[in-house]
């Protein structure tokens, strides 16, 4: 697709898509100063990542997506939980069969709607990994932010071809407590008692990275001490594929699916739909310290901005997205210099990716942004779209966390364009003070939250 053209009509995409520590993720460094510390934001509460869940198309955990993504091995797949007949789009980031539920009854989970169900299962490993259970924490401090893109349009499609065949009769008095965007907020908040605030934030593929960045907010202002917060999404179903077709938005490589998705490489050709969840557990410090957690990382700092620009082309300059960027590390107090990585939107699309370079360049200034590592998770996950802004900050807070960073996949022949450090293809060792993570969505709706190193004794609070 020319990269030259401005955008119009509904047909061109918005392209763009030192301490020795034992965890499950394998042994870690880390040592760290408090830089927001020293910027005016020392009296504020702090905010601590204490547990992470995930389902993803590379695997069905959190630590054995992370290995995987330290591989360099892409999750991207024919799909199989349906006939894709005609389709010019075969492949996807699936998620395959459907993840068990322990300790939820059998009539909840048939209720569930795919999304809600993914993201439950990926709070009870959140709240697993963080040492919690329902009963052990204060449940009206206590809340719950998950966001998603599609919510249950799959499950809306499915009875409305029951409405259409068989009439009113037939429409299953569940479905109203099924289809909702909020519904996976609700069952999670229901199922381990979190009484306090609780919403949905639908900001398309920025989504789970707006979901921290509230839920965040909501612990600094003393309104909860513990939060979960991130995204579920269910995208691999016919309708939502057709629409990104449609668009000529998606991958067609259907003959090399693990090659598909290539950020910043000259042969991106769209990006590849995926699905799954991940959620983190969020604590104010002194509550983490109290019981004695594991902490991951701090939420540094959160920023949103809206590129005003398009509602599917992105920004050419990356203007939008790099006030995001800026308005991160204001929140957080710290500056361009503190950053040492990046875990880039990056969703394999030829306008996008130019964009988020320059965005980058603009906000970072571009001698600092090419001293810089910068990698795409999405290069072996596919766009979990309202998920992926969620599972990206937890691979994040990990990077952080261990002082590794994974790879961008596929990236064989960088375009002239995308001349930054894009970690191609070899994950390596990196010290980071402080890192990005960046989510930018349909509609111009941009998030990036910053994850910052934590010292404490043994890693613990």
């Amino acid at each position: 697709m020319p990269q030259d053209r401005a955008p119009s009509g509904p047909a061109v995409w918005y392209h763009r898509f030192i301490l020795r520590v034992p965890s499950a993720y394998g042994e870690v460094e880390t040592s760290v100063a408090q830089a927001a510390s020293s910027n005016g934001h020392h009296d504020r509460r702090r905010v601590v990542i204490t547990g992470i869940g995930a389902l993803t198309p590379l695997a069905d955990s959190m630590p054995a997506t992370w290995r995987q993504l330290l591989a360099g091995e892409s999750g991207i797949s024919r799909i199989e939980n349906w006939d894709t007949g005609d389709f010019p789009v075969k492949i996807a980031g699936e998620i395959k069969g459907t993840p068990d539920l322990p300790g939820i009854d059998a009539k909840t989970v048939r209720n569930l709607a795919r999304y809600a169900h993914f993201g439950l299962a990926a709070a009870g490993q959140a709240v697993t990994d963080a040492g919690l259970e329902a009963g052990s924490f204060d449940g009206e401090r206590a809340g719950v932010i998950v966001g998603t893109a599609a919510g249950g349009m799959a499950e809306i499609n499915d009875m409305s071809r029951t409405l259409d065949e068989r009439g009113y009769r037939k429409v299953s008095p569940h479905f109203m407590t099924t289809f909702p965007h909020n519904m996976a907020s609700y069952y999670i908040a229901q199922t381990f008692q979190m009484r306090g605030p609780n919403s949905t934030v639908t900001t398309a593929c920025a989504t789970g990275g707006q979901a921290i960045a509230d839920a965040t907010a909501t612990i600094r202002r003393g309104d909860a001490d513990l939060m979960l917060a991130g995204g579920a999404e269910h995208g691999v179903f016919p309708l939502f594929v057709a629409s990104f077709m449609v668009l000529k938005a998606a991958s067609t490589r259907n003959d090399a699916p693990k090659k598909a998705s290539r950020p910043f490489d000259t042969g991106r050709d769209g990006f590849v739909i995926g699905e799954g969840a991940a959620i983190l557990v969020l604590e104010e410090f002194e509550h983490a310290h109290a019981r004695g957690a594991r902490i991951y990382a701090e939420v540094l700092g959160a920023g949103s901005s809206s590129d005003a620009y398009h509602a599917i082309a992105p920004e050419p300059e990356g203007r939008g997205a790099a006030l995001a960027m800026t308005s991160a590390l204001k929140d957080a107090g710290i500056g361009p210099d503190d950053v040492d990585y990046i875990n880039a939107h990056a969703t394999s699309t030829p306008l996008g990716d130019i964009a988020e370079t320059k965005a980058i360049k603009l906000a970072l200034g571009e001698e600092h942004a090419r001293r810089i590592a910068i990698s795409a998770s999405k290069s072996m996950t596919g766009h979990m779209m309202g998920a992926a802004g969620a599972i990206e900050a937890a691979v994040t807070a990990l990077s952080v966390h261990e002082g590794r960073i994974h790879p961008t996949i596929n990236l064989e022949s960088p375009d002239s364009v995308c001349d930054l450090d894009y970690v191609p293809n070899e994950a390596r060792p990196l010290a980071i003070r402080a890192a990005l993570s960046n989510s930018f969505g349909l509609g111009g709706q941009n998030a990036c939250v910053v994850i910052g190193k934590y010292s404490g004794e043994n890693g613990r609070a």
